[in-house]
């Protein structure tokens, strides 16, 4: 949970936005406030480097903005540029900065096409470091500047547009005690976004609390360590869950300790998942996401995208939120697919959760942890998903199936389950969780207490069974039950109802039946006094 001092300002922020955004959608109107959120952090951040490393000198009583515009004019910005570029990933010019595009609002001298050129020269300067160029490039093409939402005329847009920048730029992004706590503000309203955004919110956020639980998961057996650890999400809406990984990652915080790896096929959430990773200080060195089609475009092996040898097929940890029971084109030839050979069977075209399952297991390392949401029909629909089911679990992979609460995503009010998977498992029980009875009720949705979720936690670490809680099931029992993981034929949460005492019930009835007889007569009397006879 964001601690007071974040939500204050977060909540006062949205309560501004709610305000400038008229008749637009909360999940549109996310583009524009999130967007300049970032680009200030940027051009702050640049401002933090110009400085931290002597790029230029800043005499008293200048600003640093000041003193980048006279020592980087002229000939020599493309040098300072392409310095710029080669330490940062992306260079912002001097007169495309925050600090000056906020002087030209106070001095009214802003004009329509600025804004335009602001992104354009942004998208040119992405250019210099080929290394980091598909990190930055496009990441603003979702501030649609023409939409007539802001206003009937180019002014009319620029004055909203002005009025946006002018929110983000009261926002105090240091704590009481220094700390930069912009990222936490941004993930914050990301999180109100999708919370009034209704199906499409859904789309881009996991709960907090649910994020947690996955993440606890998949670093339980996870040492503090001088090496590098790997977390890949397929589906990584806006890589808050990724994110997550690294809050309960032992050393997590620790620069270098994790890198992340994603891929998404929205682009305005794939713009938004760079967005957060950077403001929650991931260098663009320690990140690789990609825009792509997850389930027709396999992740890549060897060379990457951004011409740097990157090998990497497997990964420490894979954690997922994918879209329930998406339609994929599962075409006969799928079934070469190193992904999916295995497993005879290809997960039905309406019904992609398995096809999500077998990719994120692929991908799992020999030594990691999976951890993916998917709703309970993974559990017990059959035909090719039975097939696929009973081999997974003839493979040993299937470690855990913990059933979580109805109403807790935004956008559906289906409960879901969580499964684990491990490759490299000593046992061959399963664990299952019934977790469903657990939660506090919202206005809307459910939410999880962190109780709920050290308790998932805890459970999962133990590994015992509980009554009408938790049972670890062996291969016999699995087996005799055809496959079918369905929580409730392995976990009795069937409560009994106390037995009813018909003679304490007759006794009741003839105390009520006496009551009644005397309230009647009383009745009689004081109508018998008022000169009423019945």
């Amino acid at each position: 949970m964001p601690n007071n001092q974040v939500q204050t300002i977060a909540s006062r922020i949205w309560a501004m936005a709610n305000e400038l955004r008229g008749n637009m959608d909360a999940s549109e109107f996310k583009n524009y406030i999130l967007s300049f959120m970032f680009y200030r952090y940027l051009s702050e951040h640049q401002e933090t480097y110009l400085v931290e490393y002597g790029v230029i000198d800043v005499m008293d009583g200048q600003t640093v903005n000041d003193a980048y515009k006279e020592q980087a004019g002229g000939e020599e910005l493309h040098d300072y540029l392409e310095d710029i570029s080669a330490s940062l990933g992306y260079a912002i010019a001097p007169e495309d900065t925050w600090a000056s595009l906020i002087h030209k609002i106070e001095d009214a001298q802003i004009i329509p096409s600025d804004y335009q050129t602001i992104f354009d020269n942004f998208n040119k300067n992405a250019e210099l470091n080929a290394e980091a160029s598909r990190d930055f490039r496009g990441v603003f093409s979702d501030i649609n500047l023409g939409d007539s939402r802001l206003g009937s005329s180019t002014t009319a847009r620029a004055k909203s547009l002005n009025n946006i920048v002018k929110l983000v730029d009261e926002i105090e992004y240091k704590s009481e005690d220094g700390k930069d706590i912009l990222g936490e503000i941004y993930e914050y309203l990301i999180g109100q976004f999708a919370a009034n955004a209704g199906k499409k919110g859904g789309e881009f956020y996991t709960p907090h609390q649910v994020s947690r639980i996955l993440a606890k998961l998949v670093t339980i057996d996870a040492v503090e360590s001088e090496e590098t650890f790997t977390v890949y999400d397929p589906a990584m809406g806006s890589g808050s869950l990724l994110l997550t990984v690294r809050d309960e990652l032992p050393g997590g915080e620790r620069l270098g300790a994790i890198k992340f790896y994603g891929q998404e096929l929205n682009t305005t959430t794939y713009n938004l998942a760079r967005m957060n990773l950077m403001m929650h200080g991931v260098s663009y060195g320690n990140m690789e996401l990609r825009n792509a089609d997850t389930l027709e475009y396999d992740w890549p092996n060897g060379m990457n995208e951004k011409g740097i040898d990157d090998p990497i097929c497997s990964f420490d940890a894979v954690v997922a939120n994918p879209p329930y029971s998406a339609k994929w084109d599962n075409r006969e030839t799928k079934l070469k697919d190193s992904r999916f050979h295995e497993y005879r069977k290809l997960a039905p075209a309406s019904k992609a959760d398995y096809a999500f399952i077998l990719h994120s297991i692929y991908h799992l390392g020999t030594e990691g942890t999976m951890a993916i949401v998917l709703p309970h029909g993974v559990l017990f629909r059959g035909a090719a998903e039975g097939v696929i089911r009973e081999i997974i679990i003839g493979k040993n992979f299937l470690d855990a199936v913990i059933g979580l609460p109805a109403n807790l995503f935004y956008g559906t009010s289906i409960p879901t389950t969580i499964l684990v998977f491990k490759k490299n498992r000593k046992t061959k029980d399963i664990l299952f969780i019934d977790a469903s009875k657990d939660f506090e009720k919202g206005k809307n949705q459910n939410h999880l207490s962190d109780a709920h979720v050290e308790k998932i936690v805890r459970t999962y670490k133990e590994r015992k069974d509980i009554k009408k809680y938790a049972h670890c099931a062996l291969p016999e029992e699995i087996q005799k039950n055809d496959y079918n993981l369905n929580i409730p034929r392995y976990v009795d949460t069937f409560e009994e109802e106390e037995p009813i005492d018909l003679t304490e019930v007759l006794r009741e009835i003839e105390r009520d039946n006496t009551e009644i007889a005397a309230l009647e007569k009383e009745i009689k009397e004081q109508l018998k006094l008022l000169g009423v006879e019945l």
